[in-house]
């Protein structure tokens, strides 16, 4: 049990569905009754859980060859390959189908597309395409599309507002991971762009880029509907810092910086999610 615990990568898990909860009391004019959103919460863990298994399955190769993930159970050996085979495909289905069944068929599509966008083509695309930070910050970003559409609010502009904030959070984020275990990426063949660009340059641009566009897309609420004058306050500041932390990445690539700038987008985000519940409800 320890073994599966850890397969599933319970902090992603939870940071995950989380945001997803977020999204669906925030998206919508009223968040959607517990009778709906449990469901929909359940069905997105299994997914989740699913397609994670499913990545260190393939990946366990490249798990082995990198410190930071040797100790994950497959290359450890804690479980066997079939054991994470069936797993991934139980929770898999498990999940699709608690979609379809206890909520509708659009978390039931959302959901498999966003399974396959991370199983098929992100997690294939590591070893080959920079492409591969842009498609996982898409496939990172969907579940808060997941929890607008329990709230009924898939397409609503708050709902693509969520997703914009997410998806620019992890260019900086993912930048600052990929900058510090660059060598083990190389080593174990993943396209990073500091393994592209050993400058570090291209790196500070992308994790500039993100916090640029999570500064712009945090405050457009603030044109949407009529929200309070902390959440804009606290939504400058946050944007703003993470931004100098950025441009200091971008200017002085280093193990500290980019520490820090990791460091600093784990409070953001979470942060940001808060006032901004806090904003709209």
């Amino acid at each position: 049990m320890h073994h599966y615990w850890r397969l599933i990568r319970p902090g992603l898990l939870a940071m995950v569905l989380f945001s997803m909860a977020m999204a669906a009391w925030t998206a919508g004019p009223e968040p959607p009754p517990w009778s709906r959103l449990g469901p929909a919460l359940f069905g997105t863990a299994m997914l989740i859980a699913g397609a994670v298994a499913m990545n260190q399955r393939r990946e366990r190769d490249v798990d082995a060859a990198m410190p930071r993930t040797v100790g994950r159970p497959l290359p450890s050996r804690g479980l066997s390959v079939r054991a994470v085979t069936r797993f991934a495909i139980g929770c898999t289905v498990m999940g699709l189908v608690g979609l379809a069944v206890l909520v509708d068929m659009t978390l039931a599509f959302l959901g498999a597309a966003s399974w396959g966008l991370y199983v098929l083509v992100y997690t294939p695309l590591k070893r080959r395409s920079l492409w591969q930070t842009p498609v996982g910050a898409v496939a990172g970003a969907i579940p808060m599309l997941l929890g607008a559409a329990a709230a009924d609010a898939l397409w609503t502009p708050m709902a693509l507002v969520l997703f914009g904030i997410v998806f620019f959070w992890q260019f900086p984020h993912t930048m600052a991971i990929a900058w510090r275990y660059r060598d083990q990426f190389d080593a174990g063949a993943i396209l990073v762009a500091p393994v592209a660009d050993p400058s570090g340059r291209l790196a500070g641009w992308l994790a500039l880029g993100g916090a640029a566009g999570l500064v712009i897309v945090s405050l457009i609420p603030a044109w949407l509907v009529s929200v309070p004058w902390p959440y804009v306050a606290v939504a400058s500041v946050l944007g703003m810092f993470h931004l100098a932390v950025a441009i200091r990445f971008m200017n002085c690539p280093d193990d500290a910086s980019a520490r820090f700038l990791g460091r600093v987008g784990m409070v953001h985000l979470p942060v940001l999610l808060a006032f901004f519940l806090w904003a709209v409800r």
